[in-house]
């Protein structure tokens, strides 16, 4: 029952800590585990995140698709502080995002402190879980800075 078990435990966590996210996955997966369609598997690993970030930048989107966000307000945001400011702060989110990933890579087993770290947001920092890719990336720079100081 290789990864079963750790599964269910996730599956557990998601519902204790009402995500329904972290839930759904586990259980979307002990599915597909159970209905023996591992090739599933590879097809997830390889272009899931891909698919996951389609969705994410789908929903950011629709506001401009139904004219909720007009262009003359678009084009303000490039000379207003806040608009400056979600600039850097996208160039460096991404940064911190393809560190995650590299992270995630070279110790994909850190998924799991991700995930506590996670649900100890959700539940006692009222936090949303968008994704363990940023978190990976938050962790990058920590271990970067701590292997800095050695």
């Amino acid at each position: 029952m290789n990864g079963v078990l750790l599964l269910v435990v996730l599956l557990i966590i998601g519902i204790v800590s009402r995500s329904n996210l972290i839930a759904t996955a586990a259980c979307v997966l002990l599915i597909i585990k159970f209905a023996n369609l591992h090739f599933v598997f590879s097809i997830l690993e390889r272009r899931g995140l891909e698919l996951g970030l389609l969705f994410l930048l789908l929903a950011i989107l629709v506001p401009v698709a139904t004219g909720k966000v007009s262009e003359k307000e678009i084009i303000g945001t490039f000379t207003s502080l806040s608009g400056i400011l979600a600039i850097v702060g996208g160039a460096l989110a991404t940064h911190l995002n393809g560190e995650g990933l590299k992270l995630l890579q070279i110790d994909p087993e850190i998924i799991f402190g991700l995930l506590l770290g996670s649900i100890i947001g959700i539940v006692f920092m009222g936090g949303i879980p968008v994704g363990p890719l940023m978190a990976a990336g938050l962790t990058a720079l920590f271990l970067e800075a701590v292997n800095s100081i050695k």
